[in-house]
Parts: C-alpha cells; sequence; structure tokens
C-alpha cells in the first residue's frame, strides 16, 4: 500500500521504505496517478533512480523531472496535466 501524504494538490509519496523492502511499487503508482484527479502534482522519494517508474510515467503522457537530493534520495515531479489524457 502507498503512502500518500496531500499538501494540497501535491501527492508525496515516499517509496524508500518499500524499494529498500524488495517491493516494486511502480504498478500501484502507475494506477494511482490514474485514479488521481487532472491537476495532482506527485513528489515521489526514491532510493535510487527508479528507470522503469521514470519510463512508464512518460508513457502516461507525464513529463517528468528527476532531482537527486543525496546519493540515496531522488525526488521525481510530474503533474497530471489537463491537456495529457491517458489511454492506458
Amino acid at each position: 500500500m502507498l503512502n500518500v501524504q496531500m499538501d494540497g494538490k501535491r501527492a508525496i509519496i515516499d517509496l524508500r521504505p518499500l524499494i529498500l523492502a524488495g517491493e516494486h511499487p511502480r504498478h500501484k503508482v502507475f494506477e494511482y496517478v490514474k485514479q488521481s484527479n487532472i491537476g495532482t502534482i506527485f513528489e515521489l522519494h526514491t532510493p535510487r533512480l527508479p528507470k522503469p517508474l521514470i519510463k512508464g510515467l512518460e508513457d502516461l503522457g507525464l513529463e517528468v523531472t528527476v532531482d537527486e537530493l543525496a546519493a540515496d534520495h531522488f525526488r521525481i515531479n510530474t503533474i497530471k496535466d489537463k491537456w495529457k489524457l491517458f489511454t492506458k
């Protein structure tokens, strides 16, 4: 289960505990993004660069930016914007 902290329209999801426990939560993230409202901003935190997660978000039509906050802490940002509607 995803632990989502809402801050206005920003959904902050810290995936580090799940990933470090050996889980692969990207499909849960994709489902959450698909079900979220247009205008939702997603801030995802991971312990390493999650290339499959980034590619999947881009495949959904989202523009993704990545910040390396520390060697073991990456922040992935994207927004479900009204011009990019999902077909998947």
